[in-house]
């Protein structure tokens, strides 16, 4: 087996999508299950990136970065109504969500257009227009960094929330996810299309009876008209987590606000919108630098071409207070702060 090259001294500007000229003390790219074990043998410290879509570099990485480009997706099994695929680490999200449309498998198709690879998905519990990885998932695989032991993590192993899964608490930087496994339809989809603007959307588009790919085609177009391509502009989707609240702290904050935005979670808790916050604290389209928030989403913070990392997280705390200040209301960074 060839033993992956490791280069010194390495730009990560192409591998986070925010565009940060950070660089890599060491730089090893692998291709196979294999070779990571051999990496995970050497006695270096080790930083591991996927896609770079869910990280904000505020600092070089004085450790030997390993680049996961595990790629393969197969069909396990399959019966008349389900089919479970299996996809490695290192294959693009969207790629993916594209692969199972092409073959009529439904599931994920809410999820289309997210940054990032398969293999950070598990992580965060991805999730947009009503729909999370958690409803689709059957497990991963992952080899734990120090022993090198392989494991697999069920559905309930891995303790999926809100944006969140064990990767995220007790698991945390112990685990590099090597593959994903999924279980989706193949007849009789579910649609989940009241979320989001989806139904006006396909409603414009004289759909009467959608289709996966209809919803697919509708999530891309929305997502597009408010988000920025990080090929064009560094970002790395919502910086933010939406705030959940308590129905009386909510109730509270409605009478100050009676137009809030809200999503009623169950009778003790609500969801807000950050970016609403976010807007009403007056950052929406203002630039500091080159960092700053998107003109059409307040959610977004983006790179409008040589802000550093530190210019980035600075604006993003900035924020924050402003948001704890005028609302009494904590936001929570969903991206990763290196």
């Amino acid at each position: 087996m060839k033993s992956p090259k490791i280069q010194q001294r390495v730009s990560l500007k192409h591998y986070n999508t925010f565009g940060i000229d950070a660089r890599a003390k060491e730089f090893v790219s692998v291709e196979s299950v294999d070779q990571l074990k051999q990496l995970l043998a050497l006695d270096k410290e080790k930083f591991f990136l996927g896609g770079g879509s869910n990280m904000l570099l505020t600092r070089n990485v004085d450790a030997l970065v390993v680049h996961l480009n595990l790629k393969g997706k197969e069909v396990v099994s399959e019966d008349e109504d389900q089919v479970v695929v299996k996809a490695m680490a290192g294959e693009n999200w969207h790629e993916f969500v594209l692969w199972t449309l092409g073959r009529d498998f439904g599931g994920i198709e809410n999820l289309s257009l997210i940054p990032g690879n398969v293999g950070t998905a598990p992580i965060q519990n991805i999730g947009a227009y009503g729909v999370e990885l958690k409803d689709v998932f059957v497990s991963c695989q992952a080899i734990h960094i120090k022993t090198g032991e392989e494991r697999t993590f069920s559905l309930g192993d891995c303790q999926f929330g809100y944006r969140d899964s064990i990767f995220k608490n007790e698991a945390k930087g112990l685990y590099v996810i090597t593959a994903v496994t999924f279980a989706l339809s193949k007849k009789d989809h579910r649609l989940n299309t009241s979320y989001g603007a989806i139904e006006k959307e396909i409603a414009a588009r004289d759909i009467k009876e959608p289709t996966i790919q209809d919803v697919s085609n509708a999530v891309i177009a929305i997502r597009q008209s408010k988000l920025p391509d990080p090929k064009e502009l560094g970002n790395s989707g919502s910086f933010f987590k939406n705030p959940v609240i308590s129905i009386a702290d909510f109730k509270k904050l409605q009478k100050k606000h009676p137009l809030i935005p809200h999503y009623i979670l169950n009778q003790e808790k609500v969801k807000v919108p950050a970016g609403w916050l976010i807007e009403q604290a007056g950052f929406k389209g203002k630039r500091f630098g080159d960092a700053g928030v998107h003109t059409k989403q307040a959610l977004v913070l983006v790179n409008y071409g040589d802000a550093s990392g530190k210019e980035i997280w600075e604006l993003a705390q900035r924020i924050q207070r402003e948001v704890k200040k005028r609302f009494d209301i904590a936001i929570e960074a969903e991206v990763n702060i290196l």
